[in-house]
């Protein structure tokens, strides 16, 4: 009996196992495609021009990552890693567009496509050497996230010497005896001599600025000495006469010819012809040898330190001549 019942419960025992197995095979292959998937899904950190996106892509490289995401690149846009970059979880791709960039390097000018960063990775890429001085605007550190213009001045500097006068002082003594007005030199003076050491500075080849380094005396200046006349003072024929200024002048004579002064008066003894630029219109004058007079004519011989005197007839005119006179510009 015992033997009959096993043989009827047999097959069901195999058919469960059969099924059993097969469930558990179905969740194997499931939970090998979902590991499959898992391990083939890969989320990547997408830097675009300093933009952050949090992407998921299946495809291997950073090439077909950009394609999946229609990122198209350009000549000089930049990717980092290269695109045949085998791309891993967690992993961060950055792009980064070029833009139009005007370089001016001293007078030379450029424009350019670069993907740089910075104004200093720009100069870089250009090959442009920096010297100590030069400036660059803006600074090497700004960002590029749009059109841009650099301007790199370079600046220069060359040391000169150069030799220049010193000018002497003039030491003036008031004195008693002179004549006020008359100017006597005691010591004609002499120039010194300086040495200067300069820097001169250029801006892109322009001269900008000129700074004294250091100095040097090579010879003393020596003063011009003159004594300058005070006196105011004379006596001419009894009478004290005082007077701004004293001249030393040449003094001619002329008589009537028909017509009347420059200043409109008819002539008369005490009229005096002047150069006006000398001695002012007008002016009351003593003239030693003649008497009082005055300045009411001009004449186009009368230039400088000459003046005509009025004489009534042409025979005192002819007998007065030519002579040196003293002038005195009453006060």
């Amino acid at each position: 009996m015992n033997n009959n019942a096993a043989e009827r419960t047999s097959p069901d025992n195999f058919f469960d196992g059969r099924v059993a197995a097969a469930l558990l095979a179905i969740a194997l292959l499931v939970m090998a495609i979902i590991s499959a998937y898992q391990g083939a899904k890969k989320e990547v950190n997408l830097l675009v021009d300093g933009k952050q996106y949090q992407v998921h892509t299946f495809h291997n490289d950073v090439n077909g990552l950009l394609n999946e995401n229609g990122i198209v690149l350009k000549e000089k846009d930049r990717v980092s890693p290269v695109p045949a970059t085998v791309l891993n979880d967690g992993m961060t791709v950055k792009v980064r567009r070029a833009v139009p960039v005007q370089l001016q390097v001293g007078t030379e000018q450029y424009q350019l496509i670069s993907s740089a960063e910075t104004v200093g990775e720009v100069l870089k890429e250009k090959g442009v050497v920096l010297g100590e001085r030069d400036v660059v605007t803006p600074g090497l550190s700004t960002r590029l996230d749009k059109e841009a213009r650099i301007q790199v001045d370079r600046i220069t500097t060359q040391v000169i010497e150069e030799k220049a006068p010193i000018p002497y002082r003039i030491q003036r003594e008031n004195d008693a005896t002179l004549f006020r007005g008359v100017v006597r030199v005691i010591n004609s003076g002499r120039e010194g001599l300086e040495k200067k050491m300069w820097e001169i500075v250029y801006k892109n080849g322009e001269k900008m600025e000129k700074n004294l380094l250091a100095s040097s005396v090579l010879e003393v200046p020596v003063d011009r000495v003159v004594r300058v006349g005070t006196m105011q003072t004379v006596n001419r024929g009894g009478n004290t006469i005082r007077f701004s200024r004293a001249y030393d002048m040449v003094a001619t004579a002329y008589s009537h010819t028909g017509n009347n002064t420059s200043t409109g008066i008819s002539p008369h003894v005490g009229v005096v012809a002047v150069d006006p630029s000398v001695i002012p219109m007008g002016s009351r004058l003593y003239v030693e040898g003649y008497g009082y007079g005055r300045a009411m004519d001009k004449g186009r011989s009368i230039k400088g330190s000459r003046i005509d005197v009025f004489l009534e007839s042409h025979s005192q005119a002819v007998s007065w001549g030519r002579r040196t006179v003293k002038v005195y510009l009453l006060e």
